[in-house]
């Protein structure tokens, strides 16, 4: 959110990535995976199977390799995040609409829509994080108000501790990452996806677990 901020300013960028311009072109950037992913919320969620998130896995890993290759033969033509445009970030919401298959990845799709659309590497991942704040807070909002009915005020401490960690390790982790990515190539993390196909059951597991035990207790709470 630090670029978002108003005084943020470098002489070399008549228009950098602040204020007004950052918010619009976060706004193109998140409508289409928003309005897509709200006209097929139900059918999505029926898409969180083993089967269907480890195929995305597979898919979402062959499509690092075609992109690092077809941009490896041509020389990205932004670099910086004030160069990024309406039209870039609105291709790199198109891009995006395909992490709405669970197990493909977000930040995987704009990253390569990044790539396949000019950018370079390393600033395809830093916009990715910036554009994840608004495109994250959506759908976490929109199944909150779904299951507010099954919290309690004794969940609070539980999610405040969760939040805090998650933000701690989470930006150690993205920074990190942009850094990782600007030396090497998605090579590895495209090995790594189909390598992974254990996760998506552990996910399922922990996620039907978390909404059995609340509705467990909202049941007792009767």
């Amino acid at each position: 959110l630090g670029v978002l901020l108003p005084g943020r300013v470098q002489a070399s960028a008549p228009k950098p990535f602040a204020g007004l311009k950052g918010i619009c072109l976060l706004f193109l950037t998140t409508l289409p995976p928003s309005v897509l992913g709200l006209l097929l919320h139900s059918y999505i969620k029926q898409l969180f199977t083993p089967f269907s998130v480890s195929l995305s896995l597979a898919v979402g890993g062959l499509l690092m390799l075609f992109v690092e290759s077809y941009c490896a033969k041509r020389p990205p033509k932004y670099s910086n995040i004030d160069e990024v445009t309406p039209k870039l970030a609105l291709g790199i919401g198109l891009c995006q609409c395909m992490a709405l298959w669970p197990g493909f990845s977000r930040s995987g799709s704009t990253i390569m829509g990044g790539m396949l659309l000019g950018e370079k590497r390393a600033l395809a991942a830093e916009y990715s994080f910036v554009a994840a704040v608004p495109i994250m807070f959506a759908p976490t909002g929109y199944d909150l108000l779904k299951t507010w009915p099954l919290f309690t005020a004794d969940d609070i401490p539980l999610f405040a501790a969760g939040l805090f960690f998650a933000f701690i390790f989470g930006w150690l982790a993205i920074k990190t990452f942009i850094a990782l990515v600007g030396r090497i190539t998605l090579r590895p993390f495209a090995v790594y996806r189909p390598l992974s196909f254990t996760h998506p059951r552990a996910h399922e597991t922990g996620r039907n677990l978390v909404c059995r035990l609340l509705l467990e207790k909202k049941n007792q709470a009767h």
